[in-house]
C-alpha cells in the first residue's frame, strides 16, 4: 500500500496554546535558516563544506576533492565565504579554506551519517 497523496488533516481547529507558545518564539528565531539550508542542499557546496570541516584546503585542493574544476570550486568557496560559511587565510601565493565555525562540523557529519544510512 502505498502513501496516500495527501496527508490527512485535523478535522476540527485546535490549537495547543501551551505547545504554541513554547515553541513560537523558538521557530520565530530562525529567519535567515534558509540560506544556510540552500548552501547545503547543493552537492558541490555540501561536498566543499564537508571537505574543509576535515581539513583547511587551498583552492586547487578543493577541486580536487570535490571533482571540479579551480575556477568551480572558487566560485563555489565564494559563494560559501559571503554567506560566512568559510573563512580563509593567505600564505605567499596560497589561499587556504577552512568551516569559519566549527560548529558546523556536527551539522555535516550528521548529514553525511543520514545520507549513508
Amino acid at each position: 500500500m502505498g502513501k496516500q497523496t495527501n496527508p490527512p488533516i485535523c478535522e476540527i481547529e485546535c490549537i495547543h496554546a501551551d505547545k504554541v507558545d513554547e515553541l513560537q518564539p523558538i521557530v520565530g528565531a530562525l529567519g535567515g535558516v534558509g540560506e544556510l539550508v540552500t548552501n547545503l542542499a547543493d552537492d558541490t557546496r555540501f561536498k566543499v563544506l564537508y571537505a574543509l570541516s576535515q581539513s583547511e584546503l587551498c583552492v586547487c585542493d578543493v577541486a580536487a576533492v570535490v571533482g571540479a574544476t579551480t575556477p568551480a570550486a572558487s566560485y563555489h568557496l565564494r559563494l560559501l565565504y559571503r554567506t560566512g560559511l568559510v573563512d580563509y587565510r593567505r600564505d605567499g601565493r596560497l589561499v587556504y579554506y577552512r568551516l569559519a565555525d566549527e560548529d558546523m562540523r556536527p551539522v555535516l557529519e550528521a548529514i553525511k551519517s543520514y545520507m549513508s544510512r
